[in-house]
């Protein structure tokens, strides 16, 4: 028995010498810096980070080597915008006065994500959706005024460029291989306190919040407990490896801090979204032509079904890609291109992976059958074209409109409306429209969406009168002959 446990441990002791040898043979031997030639070298600080990873005890995570590769490359957004009240209320310009009544200049705080060596960087479209101007703040305290490169209310993503190289960037991950229970770290720039790191674990996936705007908008948040707050919008969701797997966006919480609950963009929507408004300058977004809702109880039953699963198919749009495919009203999805999808903000990530023009197979029951078929993806106008900055469906007379949402409605207490997200050569440019004007009125009638002011003004081509409320909260109005 002692001769086994002596050989027992003379071999343990074999062993471990063994990888300490192969760990500095491989490593350290003849470490090579960033930049050399002998691309078969593995860098100096990885190897440490290898070596740190031998030293823990089972069942711990080490995260200092994902923050100490992160936290150079998110920065700090700083927008100023103007705001005011609305002139015509004179109740609260007796208490408050010109605070009020007349525009001011305000500031707002945010996070970002440099993505390239080369200056583009990711952050939410609300954090500067309404900003005059934008500027980021690297983590070596270097300022840089920023372009906004495009936006995208849908999906909450917006794309800034700074004139500067050799900026630290962070690589995208797979925010579809990440599983409940792994460990993440957000960084980002909560209170304006620069390069904070907290973390947490994946709590859900495919969480839908009703919080982005628009008739096609994509939600499927990545949940976590790593606690955000107040200026971590635009801010980097990162794995133990230091990839980028999510953009954070939101909390959801009683009183405007962090409530243990926070949730990020996954990045397999953020490239998409990222690559389009870089190369267009307009997010190209397929469609497959359904309406779609949660399938419940009752669907199944319908079609006998062992479980709850899917997404069912609630109306059909006529000469739509579905249609085309075979698809039928009550037919239940439960595959996009050959991944499951269990509830409507999964099948949107996946379809929002997609451009127009582009194949897909999809999965369906119908009477308990499964079936796959290849079905052609389209834009909203109906076909497989590149929509240009200016040129979609919401853009009229040069001006890119959404519908107002609540808060905004509540805001300038109005129940209609539309809003100027983004502004190119026009008619509306010419006549002074700026983007953060409210459209409520073309040619005497109340507009809901730019599908009103198409309408009523005849395809672009009679505008008589326009009124509205300015950025600043103050209204104007424009007559235009007979």
């Amino acid at each position: 028995m002692k001769r086994n446990y002596l050989l027992g441990s003379l071999f343990m002791a074999l062993l471990g010498a063994s990888i300490a040898l192969f760990a500095y043979t491989k490593f350290f031997e003849k470490p090579t810096v960033a930049g050399s030639k002998d691309s078969s070298k593995v860098e100096l600080h990885d190897a440490q980070a290898y070596l740190t990873s031998l030293q823990m005890q089972e069942g711990q995570v080490d995260l200092t080597y994902a923050a100490e590769q992160t936290v150079h490359a998110v920065v700090h957004v700083r927008i100023k915008t103007m705001v005011g009240g609305q002139a015509d209320n004179p109740i609260l310009e007796w208490f408050y006065g010109d605070r009020y009544s007349k525009p001011r200049e305000v500031e707002g705080f945010g996070s970002g994500v440099i993505i390239s060596s080369d200056g583009y960087i990711i952050t939410n479209n609300h954090v500067v959706e309404n900003a005059e101007s934008v500027e980021v703040a690297l983590n070596d305290k270097r300022t840089f005024t920023a372009q906004v490169v495009g936006r995208d209310p849908s999906t909450d993503i917006a794309l800034l460029k700074i004139k500067v190289d050799g900026l630290p960037f962070i690589k995208y991950g797979d925010s579809d291989q990440l599983k409940l229970g792994e460990w993440v770290l957000a960084v980002g720039n909560p209170f304006n306190l620069t390069s904070t790191v907290t973390a947490g674990i994946v709590s859900a996936k495919g969480r839908s919040l009703s919080l982005n705007e628009g008739d096609y908008k994509i939600e499927s948040f990545i949940q976590t407990d790593a606690a955000l707050n107040m200026g971590n919008s635009g801010g980097a969701l990162v794995n133990t490896k230091g990839l980028l797997v999510g953009i954070t966006s939101a909390i959801v919480s009683p009183n405007g801090g962090y409530a243990g609950n926070s949730f990020a963009i996954p990045v397999t929507i953020v490239k998409k979204v990222v690559d389009d408004l870089k190369e267009f300058g307009e997010v190209q977004r397929a469609i497959i032509g359904v309406n779609i809702k949660e399938v419940e109880s009752e669907d199944a039953r319908k079609q006998n079904l062992s479980e709850i699963r899917g997404v069912l198919v609630a109306g059909i749009v006529e000469d739509g890609s579905a249609k085309a495919a075979g698809l039928k009203e009550n037919d239940i999805i439960v595959k996009f291109d050959d991944v499951s999808v269990n509830s409507v903000p999964e099948l949107q990530e996946q379809v929002g992976k997609h451009r127009p023009g582009d194949r897909a197979n999809i999965t369906y029951l119908r009477n308990g059958k499964e079936t796959t078929v290849q079905i052609l993806l389209k834009n909203v106008a109906g076909n497989t074209n590149i929509v240009k900055a200016g040129m979609g469906k919401d853009t009229v007379f040069g001006a890119k409109l959404e519908p107002l949402g609540s808060s905004e409605k509540r805001s300038f207490d109005v129940n209609y409306g539309v809003k100027v997200t983004d502004l190119n050569e026009g008619k509306f440019k010419d006549l002074g429209i700026k983007r953060g004007y409210i459209i409520l009125s073309i040619n005497g009638k109340k507009v809901n969406s730019p599908s009103d002011v198409r309408d009523f003004t005849n395809n672009e081509s009679t505008l008589k009168s326009i009124g509205g409320i300015q950025a600043d909260g103050t209204v104007f109005s424009y007559q235009f002959g007979n």
